[in-house]
């Protein structure tokens, strides 16, 4: 059992029953387009914003008790989101693209080497031109608990080759256990 399956045999931390407001300013801004992929989707509160919103969208998340709940939420809310129980490393059997991505919460918990992996999964399923909106732990949060800390330049070392990094800056990640959240880095990176 990984940590992660562990994790929602109660509510995780980063489970806040609603999205993450950092998304719901990218899309309110129009950085989220078209249609959407949400990687390590978790119970799907990202997801279903998004579908509220009229993109067409589909979350994925290796740990099939947050997909349960995922599929529960979009049925009671009517909306017609895709969930699937789906390895963020190895996503190429989709089979489908997509013209956004979101991560909230994935790439920080990954190591250097399944870095390297994510990414090229999300080279595979996101189209040429296509943008990556990603909100990683920062190491500007202090303490050690929870998952570790990310750097800018560790963000632009893993999307060195075949991206173009737009912007990296300073925002927060929301969480259960501490309500004004964490310091995180929110990034956009398009797919070249």
């Amino acid at each position: 059992m990984s940590i992660f399956d562990e994790a929602y045999s109660g509510v995780p931390n980063w489970e806040i029953g609603r999205p993450q407001r950092e998304f719901v300013t990218l899309e309110e801004t129009g950085e989220i387009r078209g249609d959407v992929l949400d990687v390590g989707c978790g119970t799907g509160e990202n997801a279903l914003f998004l579908a509220e919103r009229g993109h067409k969208v589909w979350g994925v998340d290796s740990v099939p008790r947050a997909i349960e709940l995922a599929r529960e939420k979009a049925r009671e809310r009517d909306l017609p989101v895709t969930f699937l129980v789906q390895d963020a490393l190895d996503m190429e059997n989709l089979s489908r693209t997509f013209d956004t991505i979101i991560d909230s919460g994935l790439f920080h918990a990954l190591s250097d080497p399944d870095r390297l992996r994510f990414v090229r999964s999300l080279a595979a399923v996101l189209w040429p031109g296509g943008t990556s909106l990603m909100l990683a732990l920062s190491e500007l949060e202090p303490g050690e608990n929870g998952p570790r800390r990310v750097t800018q330049q560790e963000i632009r070392a893993a999307f060195e080759d075949g991206w173009r990094i737009n912007w990296i800056r300073a925002a927060v990640f929301e969480g259960r256990w501490q309500p004004a959240g964490y310091r995180a880095w929110l990034s956009s990176i398009t797919r070249v």
